[in-house]
């Protein structure tokens, strides 16, 4: 198994280095830059403005130059905050990973339970409930969501703030603070969750109804095994492997649905940022992004790789008969 792990681990950095060089050669073919686009500068000013960043050296010196920097720490300089890319960036990501955490929580929780209640109770009034509520999530657009639940609990119930990530000219400290930052969370992880726990309990849903009919579930419950051991310790097991497969897009993902709801929540993170960059061309920033989503995205296929050997003991089989 550590073997293994250690491949993995070398396999995604040779991922992460593709992307790099695949994402910053596109960047590099998208027209213009910060200092081009600016149209109070002169010519002779951009020029050199333009070398004194480097974008005038040929792209693969530029790639080259930024990778050297990313290995020692350093992201970039970002030229429309005029600051480093991590100063920038370090606060918003940790607003977004709050609410995303936050998210990816309740989503598995609820698919999980939905889904399997759902597939033990086929046909119930229960299972009609999942159903529509699991269209109606694949179905309504965020934004619309989103807006219908800021008039609804926001404007007319006024239950809970309409955005933003504290109370204006919010002074508060220590436990009011978290409270506070709470209160404010309420709307967009509610968004974030309804919006994916739709997908994910159709896959635990549809897994569940295949594996109760299999014939080693006939043979636990022929030996008066507990219905509930019966479904929670054989079939869920079994009827999880689907579902890992969804973890390798369910960390990107969540920050990728963060953007709209950063947008219409007015919540400080690294979505609103995101699009910001690139209406203004600030690359440094663009690149670190996308890094970041790219790294989530490795990191959930290596955790998936990793609960599929925990939760089907056929695939540590199979590693040790290769191995052998």
């Amino acid at each position: 198994m550590t073997r293994y792990i250690l491949k993995r681990l070398a396999v995604m950095v040779l991922l992460l280095v593709g992307v790099s060089v695949l994402v910053f050669f596109l960047f590099a073919l998208m027209p213009g830059d910060y200092y081009s686009s600016n149209r109070t500068l002169t010519p002779e000013r951009k020029a050199e403005l333009r070398a004194l960043a480097g974008l005038d050296q040929p792209v693969i010196v530029q790639y080259f130059i930024w990778l050297g920097n990313m290995l020692r720490g350093q992201f970039g300089y970002s030229l429309v905050y005029n600051r480093d890319v991590t100063e920038v960036l370090a606060p918003l990501i940790w607003n977004s990973f709050i609410v995303a955490f936050a998210a990816f929580v309740l989503t598995w929780l609820i698919a999980i339970v939905s889904g399997v209640l759902a597939s033990v109770r086929q046909y119930s009034w229960f299972d009609k409930l999942v159903t529509v509520g699991l269209f109606a999530s694949l179905s309504v657009p965020s934004f619309f969501i989103g807006l219908l639940m800021i008039k609804i609990f926001a404007l007319d119930l006024q239950w809970l703030p309409t955005g933003g990530m504290l109370d204006t000219a919010s002074s508060s400290t220590g436990a009011a603070r978290v409270l506070e930052i709470m209160r404010h969370m309420v709307l967009p992880v509610a968004i974030l969750t309804f919006l994916g726990a739709g997908s994910l309990t159709r896959y635990f849903r549809t897994g569940m109804l295949e594996v109760l009919r299999a014939d080693f579930i006939r043979t636990a419950r022929a030996k008066g095994l507990k219905e509930r051991s019966v479904v929670f310790s054989h079939a869920l097991r079994n009827a999880l492997l689907p579902a890992i497969t969804l973890l390798a897009f369910e960390l990107p993902g969540l920050f990728a649905g963060a953007i709209i709801t950063e947008q219409i929540f007015n919540w400080p993170g690294v979505g609103r940022i995101q699009l910001e960059s690139v209406q203004t061309r600030d690359y440094a920033v663009l690149m670190t992004i996308t890094m970041l989503l790219a790294a989530l995205t490795v990191l959930g296929s290596f955790l998936a790789d990793i609960l599929y050997a925990v939760a089907d003991p056929r695939v540590r089989l199979v590693r040790a008969g290769s191995r052998a």
